[in-house]
């Protein structure tokens, strides 16, 4: 029963329009009761095309008034979104005065709960151009190369200074220029952000990392944004990790907690230990660290008490796999450490204790062998919380959101169970269900379509995703509809689960 007489409100500036970034979001406000408003989606952007920053600004100054807190993406602020902020042309200036919309909003609503997120820009080491510059078909590996030599550099890594010579005489200077100049813009607007949380304009600010890795431009970024956050006289919660997509259902949890007067309280279980020191795909940090982090930033706390809400990771794989783009091909290793972790959330429950399941194993979708041994255990759908999508930093984020929100919302009475049920089953039949399964014989998740092969593709892809559905629930009323491929390729999907789930 709602203990509130209205229901909490939240406005979302998100990274992007793609799902994880707005319905994500939303599923967790629903879990404690709680409605998220979003910009109209004329607004947003739409694959390569930039969101419409001006208008969304506007947006933002619009709305604060009629909300209980806000959540912005600042790439989405300055930029126009998260592919814009790799491409786009508008000059720092342009991109700064965005920025100071944010102060204009402080100083209108004082006391408005104001929680940011800005990225550190990423150069993917591949020669794939949909969301980077056009220039990445033909120079994107090395581009990526450059950053982690001057990181090694910078570092005083044996050998570096000479390989990197030789590569920027091997690189259009042009390019270079072009690159690098892209990545001095966003730098300045991160060096923004934190004087805004200096100045106390942002009561959190989050700058994560997309799709970095141990020696990278990021982390080089990272390295001198730590330094002024240490510097600057204190202000708002800052907090630097890997991360993105995820990070809005984070930011709208913790908003929650503040909003509801309660923080989450969480107790890491993990069958294999050693695994939390690994540093996952695309990452650039012990998973322990990210835990840690994850867990701050929603608002949360790390306890140690038998009590609390379990937050049981599937560590990462020591081999570093990937799902996307090859077909997996188990060995006893593999099997053995599903069953490790189906065990550890066996016994869990059996202890009366709720488990959220971090299944970071393998990048880019969910472990098939833990689901399997959950299932035979019969405790698959006693979990509160389920995430194994994309980079570990994603799926652990949205199920430390998922759960801080379960926390808040019974802390406050408005609790939406059916709510927190539906976004475990959509995790599961998206993450494991397409992921992991559905999703392999479209070249296991890089195939772009044409209009023709997506049509086909969501045919096929309905009755698969309705299979699992109906194999893991046993529930014939429930069903997988709306499926849609966002950006037109096979990588991500749009879908929603129908049904009675009270």
């Amino acid at each position: 029963m709602n203990s509130r007489s209205t229901a909490l409100r939240i406005a979302l500036l998100p990274l992007d329009e793609r799902p994880v970034n707005v319905t994500l979001p939303r599923q967790v406000a629903a879990i404690a009761g709680a409605e998220l408003l979003l910009p109209p989606k004329a607004m947003l952007p739409d694959l390569r095309r930039p969101g419409r920053t001006d208008e969304l600004g506007h947006w933002l100054e619009s709305t604060a008034g009629e909300v209980d807190a806000l959540v912005v993406s600042i790439d989405m602020l300055c930029y126009g979104g998260l592919i814009a902020g790799r491409t786009s042309p508008d000059p720092l200036p342009a991109a700064l005065n965005r920025v100071d919309t944010l102060r204009r909003l402080r100083t209108r609503h004082p006391k408005l709960p104001l929680a940011a997120v800005s990225l550190v820009m990423r150069a993917s080491d591949s020669y794939n151009p949909q969301e980077e510059p056009d220039y990445w078909a033909q120079h994107g590996r090395e581009l990526h190369r450059l950053g982690a030599l001057h990181h090694k550099g910078f570092a005083g890594v044996a050998g570096a200074a000479e390989d990197l010579r030789r590569l920027l005489a091997a690189l259009p200077p042009e390019i270079v220029a072009d690159f690098e100049h892209r990545r001095l813009r966003n730098h300045q607007v991160n060096l923004a952000a934190l004087s805004l949380a200096a100045d106390r304009v942002l009561d959190t600010l989050l700058i994560t990392a997309d799709d970095t890795a141990e020696y990278s431009a990021g982390s080089l970024e990272q390295v001198w944004l730590a330094q002024w956050a240490a510097t600057l006289p204190a202000g708002g919660d800052v907090l630097m990790y890997p991360g993105a997509d995820e990070v809005a259902a984070i930011l709208v949890a913790r908003q929650l907690g503040e909003l509801l007067g309660t923080s989450a309280r969480l107790v890491v279980e993990c069958a294999d230990p050693a695994g939390l020191q690994r540093i996952a795909n695309y990452e650039n940090s012990p998973l322990a660290v990210a835990i840690e982090r994850q867990v701050t930033a929603s608002g949360g706390t790390l306890v140690d008490d038998g009590d609390a809400m379990a937050l049981l990771i599937h560590a990462p794989d020591p081999r570093r796999r990937d799902l996307c783009g090859q077909v997996p091909r188990f060995d006893e290793e593999d099997h053995a450490e599903a069953e490790k972790t189906a065990d550890l959330a066996a016994e869990l429950i059996a202890a009366g204790r709720e488990v959220a399941l971090a299944d970071v194993r393998y990048s880019n979708g969910g472990d098939p062998l833990l689901i399997e041994a959950l299932r035979a255990r019969g405790v698959l759908l006693d979990i509160v919380a389920y995430g194994g999508w994309n980079t570990a930093g994603n799926a652990l984020g949205s199920v430390v959101a998922a759960a801080a929100a379960i926390q808040a919302g019974r802390a406050a009475g408005t609790y939406d169970g059916a709510a927190a049920r539906r976004l475990m089953l959509h995790r599961l039949i998206e993450d494991y269900g397409y992921q992991a399964l559905v999703r392999r014989p479209y070249n296991a998740g890089i195939m772009t379509f044409d209009a023709a092969a997506e049509r086909a593709a969501i045919g096929d892809v309905g009755v698969g995703l309705n299979n699992v559905l109906r194999d893991l629930t046993h529930q014939d009323s429930l069903s997988v509809g709306e499926i849609s491929f966002p950006w037109h390729r096979s990588f991500e999907i749009d879908l929603a689960i129908g049904g009675d789930l009270r």
